[in-house]
Order: C-alpha cells, then sequence, then structure tokens
C-alpha cells in the first residue's frame, strides 16, 4: 500500500463491496441515529477476535469477546494519521427509566495508523500513553435483547495527540452498573455484591464534538447473553449476573 496505485484499487475493491456491507449494517441496526446523526465511512476496518476475523453485525460468544480485539484500519490515503478508537454499547437498560443508556467499553486516542501499517491491537496499546477507558468485557444479562458493539474509529484533528490524562478524568467514570438494579416489574435477582464499572450515559456525540473528532471508520458485533456470560461478568468484575429480565405485561383494563 505504499504506491498510489496499490490504494486506488484497494479503495476501489473496499467501495464495491464491503463499504456497502458496513453501510447496510449501519442502517439495519440504527447506528444512525442511536448513537451519531450521520456516519459515512471512509476507511476499510476488519475486526477480529483471537483468530478469528468477525463479519460486521455478527452475534458472538462472550467468551471470545472477553479479550479485547484486534483492528485491521486501512485508511486510502497517503500518510500517518493519530487516530481515536472509541467501542460503545448503546444498550444498556436502565429499568428507572424503562429506557436504554449508553455505556463506553474502550477508549483510546493518539494511535499512529497509516496505509502501510494498518494492524491495532488494542490488548497490546501502552495504558499511559493511549488507554483512557480500559477495554470492559461485552456483557448482555439474561432476558434481555441483544447489544450492540458499536466500534468507531475517529480522526484527531490536525494530527494533534489529545490529553489521555483529561479523557480519563471526564469518561473514565465507575459506577454501579445500572443493570444491578433491580425492579420488580421488570427483573428479579438475588443480592449481589456491587463492584465499579464505566458509568452509563457515555455521548459519543459529545466526545466528537469537544476534541473535533472525525468519525472515519466502522465496524460492530453484538452479544447475547450465553452459557459463559456469568463467569465473564464475574471475571471482569461486573455486578447483575443473577439479574434476569422479563417482559413487562400489560395492564388488565
Amino acid at each position: 500500500m505504499s504506491k498510489p496505485i496499490y490504494r486506488y484499487l484497494a479503495k476501489r475493491r473496499w467501495e464495491g463491496y464491503n463499504k456497502k456491507i458496513v453501510e447496510q449494517r449501519i442502517s439495519q441496526f440504527h447506528i444512525t441515529p442511536d448513537i451519531l446523526p450521520k456516519l459515512t465511512p471512509k476507511y476499510d476496518v476488519e475486526l477480529h477476535f483471537r483468530r478469528s476475523k468477525i463479519p460486521a453485525g455478527k452475534i458472538l460468544p462472550s467468551n471470545l469477546t472477553e479479550v479485547a480485539p484486534r483492528l485491521r484500519v486501512q485508511p486510502f490515503d497517503a500518510g500517518e494519521r493519530l487516530v481515536t478508537v472509541v467501542i460503545v454499547d448503546p444498550d444498556v437498560p436502565d429499568t428507572e427509566s424503562d429506557a436504554f443508556s449508553k455505556r463506553c467499553h474502550f477508549l483510546a486516542a493518539n494511535i499512529p495508523v497509516s496505509p502501510t501499517d494498518p494492524s491495532l491491537p488494542l490488548g497490546r496499546l501502552n495504558r499511559d500513553a493511549h488507554i483512557a477507558v480500559p477495554y470492559l468485557p461485552a456483557f448482555a444479562q439474561k432476558g434481555a435483547p441483544y447489544h450492540r458493539l458499536a466500534i468507531f474509529i475517529l480522526d484527531q484533528p490536525g494530527n494533534k495527540p489529545l490529553d489521555i490524562a483529561a479523557l480519563r478524568a471526564q469518561y473514565n467514570k465507575k459506577t454501579v452498573t445500572d443493570e444491578s438494579s433491580s425492579s420488580s416489574a421488570s427483573t428479579s435477582s438475588s443480592s449481589a455484591v456491587a463492584a465499579p464499572v464505566p458509568a452509563t450515559g457515555f455521548s459519543l456525540k459529545s466526545l466528537r464534538d469537544k476534541f473535533a473528532l472525525t468519525p472515519t471508520g466502522f465496524t460492530l458485533f453484538r452479544t447475547v447473553w450465553d452459557e459463559h456470560t456469568a463467569d465473564v461478568m464475574h471475571r471482569a468484575g461486573v455486578p447483575g449476573a443473577d439479574v434476569e429480565f422479563r417482559p413487562n405485561r400489560p395492564t388488565p383494563s
């Protein structure tokens, strides 16, 4: 990918098929407007967990996604650029408001990417230099709908580094997950030990606007409750594995 003709041909191949698939997934899974009002991918982003290449939108077992993925981020214009990577779950149940909230599962910045060096193993990034919110494994509680784990690549303005300490202070806030709160109308649970996890209420649009970031790449996977989820949540220190969501029954008139 060091020569313009190679990048041109690679971009044509991507636009001929894979870009259309990604755009379809953005529409199909309502990434816009649920997370961002508008999104036009410019980079080819591949998702890998362990040694498996993952098609965009696939439901994955929770033990496979317990470790941070590797991305292949392929720009088609010359030169190195700094990017921010964000993983967002927009499907966190909020039982008090009978709605959904968003949680940041990963946030890292100042990551160099170029056409000749597209590999981006999130688990190997330097914590002090890049990571604002460490990777939190994907999980969905029993009875809840599938969760979308949306992965965004955002270009940093002028290739200038962001203040990682400021990002940590703003976005690496901890709380007891909303999903550990029981509601007699919609959940049943036994007592659970509270543990801190990234707070809900995350806004990618706010992050984008505050730091003048430009979304340029996207992929996603989905997760549901499975036989491994309770163990994954326990190892990650996330409470609520004993919570089961049940559909609300209509009140008789």
